[in-house]
């Protein structure tokens, strides 16, 4: 059986430079960035429980913000319309 692979928005605000730069640095192993602290992921179950546990290593949730938005398949239209619709709004805020 296999497993679908589901598309992630990680979106967070660490207060601390260190945790901010090693939770920036873990992510780059789970997604592609859109901007320093907003990845989107395509990950699969597993793959998810992994990024959560390095995540929950790092984050003090305590302190910091954390939020993981599951966007459906990664096949999935929606999701790409999604998707488009962030680069969008990056581009224009670089610009």
């Amino acid at each position: 059986m296999t497993s679908s692979r589901h598309r992630f928005l990680v979106c967070y605000d660490v207060r601390d430079a260190t945790r901010l730069r090693r939770t920036h640095d873990a992510m780059l192993g789970y997604g592609d960035p859109l901007q320093y602290s907003v990845f989107v992921c395509d990950l699969s179950p597993v793959e998810r429980l992994l990024m959560e546990e390095a995540l929950r290593r790092i984050v003090k949730l305590s302190e910091d913000s954390l939020v993981v938005v599951d966007l459906g398949p990664a096949r999935g239209r929606a999701a790409e319309r999604i998707a488009q619709w962030i680069w969008r709004v990056a581009a224009r805020e670089l610009a």
